[in-house]
């Protein structure tokens, strides 16, 4: 996941992006903060607190649709914040009495648009995120390699939701399959070993482990739609058969090379970045 900070008016929401699901996910206490009015982050914490109790006395799904993930404090440290989609908090919006509340709905909707615009012309997004990599000093052969290996992706997880694959957890749980049985290592190892924490793990690969990422994902894909791989039991199935085939090919250049594939290198600044103002955390 990648987390990208955003901006209403003069505050600044936090938001992350999951590549896996497709969904932008932004801070619940964040919005409730802007709804209320609260300039002391605190007051809005007890705030969403005594509304989630309400919310969840009520069966509303508002709250199961709430996930908790690590975001970055007012004190640099990362911790566990109430987190939701934009089309949860646009359901949110109507339980505060709020002025701000049309304002903030289409600031949601504006994000939502963007996001549809994306998926309509993908160019859009491939050409947003090549400027990024370029700032970040990423070369033109890393890119490419980038934005094959992200085709051959959305191919996959097209055919995961075609058949009968949830996304989200499930997405997950298929990705790691393939990435274990590829790389030796979960996601989550191969971030520990490259000190990554929010980090996106794929914008900190080299270019071998992109391509064998690629080809593990390539070869799943060709491997369920041979099989006609529906629901998770057929899909893990062709994910782990498909990470096999590229795990066949990294220990043959290992041995020939006598260099491991899987490596520390990324992409991370030297020096500390700045740190973004936030209000009342």
């Amino acid at each position: 996941m990648r987390i990208l900070p955003a901006v209403f008016e003069d505050r600044e929401i936090r938001r992350l992006y999951d590549e896996e699901t497709d969904t932008w996910l932004f801070s619940v206490v964040d919005i409730v903060q802007v709804l209320v009015q609260q300039p002391d982050f605190q007051a809005a914490r007890k705030y969403w607190k005594v509304l989630k109790g309400r919310l969840a006395k009520e069966g509303s799904e508002l709250v199961t649709n709430c996930y908790q993930l690590k975001l970055p404090a007012s004190d640099g440290k990362m911790r566990l914040t109430d987190v939701a989609s934009a089309e949860t908090l646009l359901r949110l919006v109507q339980s505060v009495p709020s002025p701000k509340a049309e304002p903030i709905k289409l600031w949601l909707a504006k994000v939502g648009y963007e996001r549809m615009q994306e998926m309509a012309d993908p160019a859009r997004a491939l050409d947003r995120a090549r400027e990024t990599w370029q700032k970040h000093g990423r070369s033109d052969k890393w890119i490419q390699q980038r934005m094959t290996g992200q085709e051959t992706r959305n191919k996959l997880t097209d055919y995961w939701a075609d058949h009968e694959i949830k996304r989200g957890e499930q997405y997950a749980i298929l990705t790691n399959i393939i990435h274990q049985e590829w790389s030796g290592v979960t996601v989550q190892d191969h971030k520990a070993i490259k000190r990554l924490k929010t980090q996106n793990l794929r914008d900190h690969m080299s270019e071998a482990e992109l391509i064998f990422t690629a080809l593990a994902e390539l070869s799943t894909r060709q491997i369920a739609e041979t099989d006609n791989a529906t629901g998770m039991d057929e899909n893990a199935v062709a994910a782990k058969t498909g990470g096999n085939i590229a795990q066949k090919a990294r220990r043959e250049l290992e041995q020939k090379t006598g260099q491991s594939v899987v490596t520390g290198q990324n992409y991370l600044p030297p020096a500390k970045t700045k740190k973004i103002k936030r209000l009342g955390r």
